[in-house]
């Protein structure tokens, strides 16, 4: 910002001066110089303007765009978060099957079938339910 001003208060100095030997500086009348010094304040709080409104513009942008982010990220955690506890409930459910399981040993003949197919059958609800909750 300082070098900017530097700058143009340089070049606003330079105005008028010529490098040839044959030329006069002629000072501008007083009503010319105040002309356009308000027409170069006019362009230049236009371009301020302009310039602001563009800022705001991105600034908005940005924020719409991290809201976005954020949204989709926090999604991405809470899919990643009921995927783990899915996971986490079909082994849990197989331990508890195959302790099921050998327990139904002890049993004989259709009874044994009988108490193995409601294991598994328990452990096949487990993985339906813990599928359908990791699907989107």
């Amino acid at each position: 910002m300082c070098a900017l001003l530097v700058s143009t208060s340089v070049g606003i100095s330079a105005c008028n001066k010529t490098d040839s030997p044959g030329q006069s500086n002629r000072a501008e009348t007083a009503d010319k110089v105040q002309s356009d010094i308000a027409n170069a304040r006019k362009e230049a709080a236009e371009n301020n303007a302009k310039a602001d409104e563009t800022r705001k513009q991105t600034e908005a942008q940005a924020s719409q765009d991290l809201v976005k982010e954020r949204a989709a990220a926090t999604a991405k955690a809470a899919d990643a978060s009921v995927g783990a506890v899915a996971d986490a409930a079909i082994t849990e459910a197989e331990g508890a099957t195959k302790v099921a399981v050998a327990k139904c040993e002890a049993l004989e003949g259709d009874a044994q079938k009988v108490c193995k197919d409601k294991a598994n059958a328990h452990l096949q609800t487990v993985k339906d339910r813990a599928k359908a909750a990791k699907s989107p």
